[in-house]
């Protein structure tokens, strides 16, 4: 049993640390070939950061574990929420007014119904899985076409535009947040990204392995099923790159940039790991995910649409608030496992 939470753990550290050293490496070489930065946030850098969860739910689909493959992401959008946004504001606060974070919550909010939709006619198969991956390259345009007019009024602000001072200082503030503090410690040179990208794509598959097998392994031993372990453990652990960094930058007076880290991660969830993983092979969607969770998720999204509009200033309160609901959450899925 030792084993089982050892391999667990060490398969949720293995995935961390092997998604951040692709990402690492995958930035490094597209910067020495001149890939522009906007085509490495959209793609290496958001791909990346989600190969953790895309690596468990399709290693779990193809060795049967449907459970495990939706749980974990269907957990990790209500824990993106519930804490990713709670935590950080027990520390400073967390403004939720950032730019453009209504119309993305709305998107997002349009995603969860359409995959709930999807579900309540399961399995999900190969048609499932071309709708989100078609929404998924809606979203990527709509976000470089965004970036382009984003940067053109920089552009234009450089070459003495109207109000050139006001509009310059504020893109620029937010260009070296999104740019600057995306990603740290890239290698210089083209050789060590090299090696960064093939420890990656090594780590990926072999944290995945042991996660799914520690996973399943506690699930028979605790009696519950493979989507509670999912949908809590295994949530939690492939959330932890985004919780810890909102925390720091929270620390760092950087909040502002959470609303849009939750919100983008949450959408490429359902659209890229979902829809990748059932274009390859069809996932049955567990009941007792259809009960309640799929539905928490829903209200999570609603909730977060709801600071974006109102431009919610998230307080310690606010913030315990949301950590309790968490809290409160996972005690009610565990009850209701054992109970049944």
């Amino acid at each position: 049993m030792l084993f089982d939470y050892v391999s667990l753990a060490g398969g949720l550290v293995a995935l961390i640390i092997a998604g951040d050293v692709l990402v690492r490496g995958s930035v490094g070489v597209a910067q020495r070939l001149g890939i522009p930065n906007l085509v490495i946030g959209l793609t290496i850098v958001a791909f990346g950061t989600s190969a953790p969860e895309l690596v468990i739910s399709l290693k779990a689909a193809l060795e049967g574990a449907d459970g495990i493959a939706i749980g974990n992401v269907v957990g990790s959008n209500i824990a993106n929420v519930l804490l990713v946004l709670g935590m950080p504001a027990l520390i400073a606060a967390t403004p939720c007014g950032e730019k453009g974070a209504v119309r993305n919550a709305l998107f997002m909010v349009a995603v969860s119904g359409v995959f709930i939709i999807l579900c309540l006619f399961s399995p999900l198969d190969i048609l499932s899985g071309a709708i989100l991956l078609v929404l998924l390259a809606l979203f990527l345009g709509d976000s470089a076409l965004s970036t382009y007019r984003h940067r053109k009024t920089l552009k234009d602000a450089e070459n003495g535009a109207p109000a050139a001072n006001e509009v310059k200082e504020g893109i620029a503030e937010e260009e070296s947040e999104d740019e600057l503090e995306e990603v740290e410690g890239v290698p210089e040179s083209v050789g060590l990204a090299g090696v960064y990208i093939v420890l990656g794509l090594i780590g990926l598959p072999l944290g995945a392995h042991f996660t799914i097998e520690g996973a399943t392994a506690i699930a028979e031993a605790w009696g519950v099923s493979d989507a509670v372990i999912a949908l809590t453990v295994i949530a939690l652990g492939t959330s932890l790159p985004e919780l810890a960094t909102t925390v720091m930058a929270a620390i760092r007076q950087h909040g502002a940039v959470a609303i849009g880290n939750v919100i983008g991660s949450n959408i490429f969830n359902l659209l890229a790991i979902i829809g990748i993983t059932t274009v390859i092979v069809p996932l049955d969607v567990p009941v007792e995910i259809m009960r309640l969770d799929i539905w928490v998720m829903l209200a999570c999204a609603l909730i977060l649409l709801g600071l974006a509009v109102y431009r919610v200033n998230l307080n310690k309160l606010a913030g315990f608030a949301l950590t309790a609901a968490y809290c409160a959450y996972i005690f009610v899925v565990y009850t209701f496992s054992v109970a049944s």
